[in-house]
C-alpha cells in the first residue's frame, strides 16, 4: 500500500485503497505522505470522520513516526490538528457571555439553573483549564461532552468571530492557535466537513495543499452531504428577528419575525415528506422569509463602518450570521434547483421544517477535490459487492471525462474464515414493520445464552432496539443488558468492554467504529438488512433519479447504502489476529432474495452456515474458553 500511494504522488492519478482493521493503512500513507511534504515543501491534509481515528493519529503514529523519519529527513517532522472555528471554545464568549434570544450578551455567572446552565458552566471551566494548561480548546476533548446547544455558548462560527485584531483574547485563541501549528506542518489532520468546507465553499480554511489522503473515505459523500444541508424552521426565524433588533431598523426585523410565523401555518398545511413540487402557500411564505430576510441585510450593511464595544460586535455579527442563514436558506429552497431535493419534517421539538440537501455530491467532489488535489481515499470497506465502483460513483469518478485513478485491495491480516462464523437465519420470517416478532426474540435470546452475553446487538432503529432489551431482560437476567440511550455511547462501550457477561444494544452510531476486542464481543447480532426506508426522502429521490436515467435505483442506492452498513457493522466482531466469534444477521433475505450474494460479496469472508445447532455450539465452546 505504501508504495502504491507513493507512486500515486508521483503520478497524480487517484487512489482507492481498501485495507481492513490491522494492517497498518495509517503508516502505509503516512510514510509517503512525510516525503511528498519534505520534497514539496508544502503539507498533505489527512481527513477522518472519527475522533478515535484523529486522536490515533496525533496521539500515536504521527509521533512514532517522526521520531524513526527525524535521522533521514535531517529534522523533526511537523504535524498539526485543524478543525472548524467552532470546534474550538471562544475566550471572548466564555469570559464575556454570549448572546440570548434578546441578542443581549448574558456572562456565564447569569446563566439560569438547571441542566444546560450546568452543562454550559463545565465547559467553560474546561475551557479556562484549557487555557491555563495551554490546551487546544478542541470540543472533541472535553469529557464527557456538552450538548450541541450548550456548546453553542463557549463557542463561535468563523463568520461570528470578532478576529484575532479585534478580539481582548486574540492571543490566547484556540483557533488561532491551532491555525498558526498548521503553517509550516507537513501534515495537516482534519475532519471531512473541514476538508468539504474548504473545497466546495472556496474557503481558504486549509493551508495551501496538493495532496489528499481520505482515511475512512466510506463516510467522505455522507459528511460532504451533510455540509451542503440546510435546515430552516420558524423557530430560528424568529430568533434571528428577535435578535437583528438592537442593530436594524425595528420595523424590518418585526417582519422577519412576521413571515417566520407565516412560514410556521403553510407548514402546518404542507404534507410530511419530500416536496417534487413547493405547495403554492408554502412557496409564498418562502418568498416572505427571503425578502424579509434580505431588509434585514441591508439594514446590517448600512451600519457596518460604525464602531462598537467588542460585546456590541459580537452580538450584532451573531445575529447578523443567523439572518444570513436564513435567506441562503430560503433562497435556495424558493430556487428549488432540479440538483437538490427539499423535505417537510416533524422537529422532536419546535415543530416543523424544512430541508434541503444535494440530490449527489459525485459532481461537486470531481471538480473541487479530485479535480484540485491528487486523493488517496482508503477505508476497510469501499469494495461493496466485490467493486469499487460504488465508491467511485459517490466520489465522481465515473462517467465520461472522470479523472484517472486505481484501485487496490491490500486485503486483511485475520483469517476470517477460522476466526468467524456467519450466520443467517434463514427459517426466521422477512422482517415486517410491527416490531420484532417472537420467532426473532426466541433466536436471540437463545444465542445470547449460548455465548453467555459478550453480545453486541445492532438493530436497523432505537424501538427494536429498545424492544429487545426489555425481551432479553425478562428472559436472561443474569446478563446485563445496556441499551443506547441508557447512558453516553462511550460510558456504554466501556461498561461494555470491561465485563464479558454484559451486553449492548443500539442503533447507527454503534454499526461503524466500534473497537472491542477480546472476550467482551464474542457474538454481533444484526436484526434486519439495513436498507434506508422507502420514504426516506434523499434515498428515495436518488433512487428515482437513477431510474429516470436507466439504471436500477434499488441496487444503486438501497442496497449499496445497506451493503455498506452491513460491512461496517460485521467488522465489529473481528478486531484482532485472536478475536473469534459470530455474525448472526436475523434476516432470511440475506440468503433467500436475488440481491443477497451482492451483500454478502460485502462482507469478510467468515465461514458461513444457516444452522443454528452449529452456531450454538460454537458459542458455547467458546464462553468456556473465555472464562
Amino acid at each position: 500500500m505504501a508504495e502504491a500511494v507513493g507512486e500515486a504522488v508521483a503520478d497524480g492519478k487517484h487512489l482507492l485503497v481498501q485495507a481492513g482493521t490491522g494492517t497498518g493503512k495509517s503508516l502505509a500513507y503516512l510514510v509517503p505522505a512525510l516525503l511528498h511534504a519534505d520534497a514539496s515543501d508544502g503539507p498533505v491534509i489527512v481527513a477522518t470522520a472519527t475522533l478515535a481515528l484523529q486522536a490515533q493519529l496525533v496521539d500515536r503514529d504521527l509521533p512514532a513516526l517522526a521520531k524513526a523519519a527525524e535521522p533521514l529527513l535531517g529534522r523533526p517532522p511537523k504535524w498539526a490538528t485543524l478543525k472548524g472555528r467552532a470546534n474550538y471554545a471562544c475566550l471572548h464568549r466564555v469570559r464575556d457571555g454570549a448572546p440570548d434570544d434578546q441578542g443581549i450578551l448574558v456572562p456565564v455567572e447569569e446563566l439560569s439553573a438547571g441542566p444546560l446552565g450546568a452543562e454550559v458552566l463545565r465547559a467553560r471551566e474546561w475551557a479556562e483549564e484549557q487555557a491555563a494548561t495551554k490546551g487546544t480548546g478542541d470540543r472533541d476533548r472535553l469529557e464527557p461532552g456538552v450538548s450541541d446547544r450548550a456548546w453553542s455558548q463557549v463557542s463561535v462560527s468563523s463568520r461570528e468571530c470578532l478576529g484575532a485584531a479585534r478580539c481582548p483574547y486574540g492571543q490566547e485563541c484556540f483557533a488561532e492557535v491551532a491555525r498558526a501549528r498548521s503553517d509550516g506542518a507537513d501534515v495537516v489532520v482534519t475532519n471531512h466537513a473541514l476538508l468539504a468546507i474548504d473545497a466546495l465553499e472556496g474557503l481558504p480554511v486549509l493551508p495551501e495543499h496538493d495532496v489528499v489522503v481520505v482515511d475512512e473515505a466510506h463516510e467522505l459523500a455522507g459528511r460532504v452531504t451533510g455540509v451542503a444541508t440546510a435546515d430552516l424552521w420558524p423557530g430560528v426565524i424568529d430568533r434571528a428577528a428577535v435578535r437583528s433588533r438592537a442593530h436594524v431598523d425595528d420595523g424590518d426585523a418585526e417582519e422577519l419575525r412576521a413571515a417566520g410565523e407565516q412560514l410556521r401555518a403553510a407548514l402546518l398545511d404542507a404534507p410530511v415528506g419530500r416536496l417534487d413540487t413547493v405547495p403554492e402557500q408554502l412557496l409564498a411564505a418562502l418568498v416572505g422569509v427571503r425578502d424579509a430576510a434580505r431588509a434585514v441585510q441591508s439594514g446590517f450593511s448600512g451600519s457596518a463602518r460604525e464602531e462598537r464595544a467588542a460585546d456590541v460586535e459580537s452580538a450584532r455579527r451573531a445575529a447578523k450570521t443567523m439572518v444570513d442563514d436564513v435567506y441562503g436558506t430560503a433562497e435556495r429552497l424558493v430556487a428549488n434547483g432540479e440538483h437538490d431535493v427539499v423535505w417537510v419534517e416533524d422537529r422532536e421539538r419546535g415543530g416543523r421544517s424544512l430541508r434541503v440537501a444535494p440530490l449527489s455530491v459525485a459532481g461537486l467532489l470531481r471538480e473541487r477535490l479530485f479535480g484540485q488535489n491528487t486523493v488517496v481515499a482508503t477505508s476497510a470497506t469501499l469494495e461493496l459487492g466485490g467493486s469499487f465502483d460504488a465508491a467511485a460513483g459517490a466520489f465522481g469518478l465515473a462517467g465520461e471525462g472522470a479523472p484517472a485513478w486505481r484501485s487496490l485491495d491490500v486485503g486483511s491480516p485475520f483469517d476470517y474464515a477460522k476466526q468467524g462464523i456467519l450466520y443467517v437465519a434463514r427459517d426466521l420470517p422477512t422482517p415486517g414493520r410491527d416490531g420484532l416478532r417472537p420467532e426473532v426474540v426466541d433466536t436471540l435470546v437463545e444465542l445470547m445464552a449460548a455465548a453467555g452475553g459478550r453480545t453486541l446487538g445492532l438493530f436497523s432503529s432505537r424501538r427494536a432496539a429498545q424492544e429487545a432489551a426489555e425481551a432479553v431482560r425478562k428472559r436472561l437476567p443474569d446478563l446485563p443488558i445496556l441499551c443506547q440511550g441508557d447512558d453516553v455511547v462511550a460510558t456504554l462501550l466501556r461498561t461494555f468492554a470491561a465485563d464479558e457477561k454484559t451486553c449492548l444494544f443500539g442503533t447507527l452510531s454503534l454499526w461503524q467504529g466500534v473497537d472491542v476486542p477480546g472476550g467482551s464481543c464474542q457474538l454481533v447480532v444484526i436484526d434486519r438488512i439495513p436498507f434506508p426506508r422507502p420514504d426516506e426522502p434523499l434515498s428515495s429521490a436518488r433512487q428515482r433519479a437513477v431510474e429516470k436515467a436507466g439504471g436500477n435505483g434499488f441496487m444503486s442506492v438501497a442496497a449499496t447504502h445497506a451493503a455498506l452498513l452491513l460491512a461496517q457493522g460485521a467488522g465489529r466482531l473481528i478486531r484482532r489476529s485472536t478475536d473469534r466469534g459470530v455474525v448472526a444477521v436475523l434476516d432470511p433475505r440475506l440468503v433467500t432474495a436475488r440481491y443477497g450474494s451482492y451483500l454478502r460479496a460485502s462482507l469478510p469472508p467468515m465461514w458461513f452456515t444457516s444452522d443454528k445447532a452449529v452456531v450454538s455450539g460454537a458459542l458455547q465452546r467458546l464462553a468456556v474458553s473465555s472464562s
